[in-house]
């Protein structure tokens, strides 16, 4: 029987099995907070609801964090066992994606309330960002390769989890360049962004590779799972987003340094290489929508999982919409609100879900937990 949630912080469950995969939470509700600022229909109600929504956000990524953080503290050996474990090791990943959406949140919102007091805070935790990003995209995959057993068969998408990571940094360093491109150090972070996007590009389209001969070979995950078909658009999303970001910010960043010839091109070059992208991703969200309605008439059973359907469609929104806005595109801009529609409609469905999950005590548990106590309980 499930514990309801006032019931938890008495038996201290809430703590002991919390997971990083809340942090996808944060995720998905910061994203579409972001796009609310940029909505066409009745603007400025939006963007105050984004606003607010943004605020909540915040206070949630704040509070996973105490919680998290709490369990390192008093449950070290138990936390530790994240490290071991196939599947809910991939969700550190999610710690610094959720991280810059709030970030994002200080450029697209705090400015008008702030000023220059929110950049400087957005710089700030980019740095933490970036340092989180990194670390977790080295040391996720070296446990992968050291310490776990995995298997073809297995295999999901959500191997893209840690190494995402790294270019939604890069997509948030291109958003404080567009912001404040004459920032002393701005040159800098235009630089280590584009480093960013290349340690996590190019390793994602390694695991998408693998992963159409997973998906032909054995079919596609079965339906607990079935969700994690979405995750495929994130890196494909991000990554054309933080090309045009950075591009569009590259000629007024360089020519504070006299590289006049190399700003335009990179504008030119990400234009190209998101236009690209943007095909992929469009034949990953087909592949995804099948692999959902292939499933739905079982029943997809709910787990925190299912925000696996807005923060990736959610990026590839403001990749779309960004694309729209630098080509002129009219048509691509009625493609990016159709989405929208499905995104906040997906968003309330996964909301009222897991609010229904956290009270009912359903959604804490920490299956690395469960497999250390059977190790106890062999010796």
């Amino acid at each position: 029987m499930n514990t309801p949630f006032y019931q938890l912080r008495f038996k201290q469950k809430m703590i002991r099995e919390f997971t990083p995969n809340w942090f996808a939470v944060v995720m998905g509700t910061g994203v579409v907070a972001l796009i609310m600022a940029h909505s066409p229909v009745v603007s400025d109600l939006f963007y105050r609801l984004g606003f607010m929504l943004w605020g909540i956000n915040t206070l949630l990524f704040c509070v996973f964090s105490v919680l998290y953080l709490a369990r390192w503290f008093f449950y070290p050996k138990e936390a530790k066992q994240i490290f071991s474990h196939s599947s809910m090791s991939l969700f550190l990943g999610t710690i610094p994606m959720a991280l810059a959406t709030i970030l994002n949140g200080f450029l697209v919102y705090g400015i008008n309330s702030w000023g220059e007091f929110a950049v400087l805070i957005a710089v700030k935790l980019w740095y933490v960002d970036v340092l989180l990003a990194v670390l977790i995209g080295w040391i996720v995959p070296f446990c992968m390769f050291s310490r776990q057993q995995h298997a073809l068969p297995t295999m999901t998408a959500m191997w893209l989890l840690p190494i995402v990571a790294a270019e939604v940094a890069a997509s948030s360093g291109g958003l404080i360049l567009n912001v404040a491109p004459h920032l002393p150090n701005a040159v800098a972070i235009l630089w280590s962004s584009y480093v960013l996007w290349g340690m996590s590009v190019l390793p994602a389209f390694l695991v998408l590779a693998i992963l159409v001969l997973r998906l032909a070979l054995h079919q596609i995950p079965e339906k607990e799972l079935a969700i994690s078909s979405w995750l495929s658009i994130g890196p494909i999303g991000t990554g054309a987003l933080a090309m045009l970001l950075l591009g569009q910010a590259a000629p007024q960043v360089l020519q504070q340094h006299n590289l006049y010839m190399l700003g335009p091109f990179l504008q030119h070059s990400g234009l190209l290489i998101a236009l690209v992208f943007m095909g992929v991703g469009i034949w990953w969200l087909g592949l995804a929508i099948f692999a959902t309605l292939y499933h739905f008439k079982q029943g997809i059973p709910f787990n925190l999982g299912w925000w696996g359907l807005t923060f990736p469609l959610g990026v590839f929104i403001l990749a779309m919409q960004q694309l729209a806005i630098q080509l002129q595109w009219s048509v691509l801009t009625f493609v990016v609100h159709t989405l929208m529609v499905l995104l906040f409609t997906l968003w309330v469905l996964v909301t009222l879900k897991t609010i229904r999950g956290a009270y009912t005590g359903q959604l804490f548990f920490s299956p690395c937990l469960q497999i250390w106590k059977q190790q106890q309980e062999n010796h």
